[in-house]
């Protein structure tokens, strides 16, 4: 800390954008009297953008075997958790799946009483609106 004729003037260090800067303030004052770079800029290692996932309609479509009905999501979301397993004789709104989306538990039910033939969505995993999430046979 610096005595002037008349006050004090305090010294911060502030950090902006990864740079350290001495600040000079005089006391009871909002102005800033003088700056000055204490540290060399920080440098960040350049990287590689991330691969963006191929999106659904690049990926190949999957055949619904036999007399199966998939059950597809309604809306984009988190599977929060698998109710059934493959072999599981469901009844026609049973809950099979609960997906998060928007802050929100939707229950995903079964359309109709049948057999799981085969279960596509795992527990975490993100899907999109009209992913198929499981295939029930009648």
């Amino acid at each position: 800390m610096k005595v002037l004729k008349g006050g004090f003037i305090m010294i911060y260090v502030v950090t902006i954008n990864n740079k350290k800067y001495e600040v000079e303030v005089e006391r009871g004052q909002a102005s800033i009297l003088s700056t000055a770079v204490i540290e060399s800029p920080v440098i960040v290692p350049h990287r590689e953008p991330a691969q963006t996932p191929k999106s659904n309609t690049e990926a190949p479509a999957r055949s619904v075997p036999g007399n199966g009905e998939p059950v597809k999501a309604p809306m984009p979301g988190t599977i929060l958790d698998i109710k059934i397993s493959e072999g599981d004789m469901v009844k026609k709104g049973e809950v099979l799946f609960i997906l998060e989306a928007m802050k929100m538990e939707n229950e995903i039910t079964a359309l109709k009483d049948g057999k799981v033939l085969q279960i596509l969505a795992a527990k975490g995993s993100s899907v999109s609106t009209g992913d198929i999430l499981a295939i029930i046979q009648k």
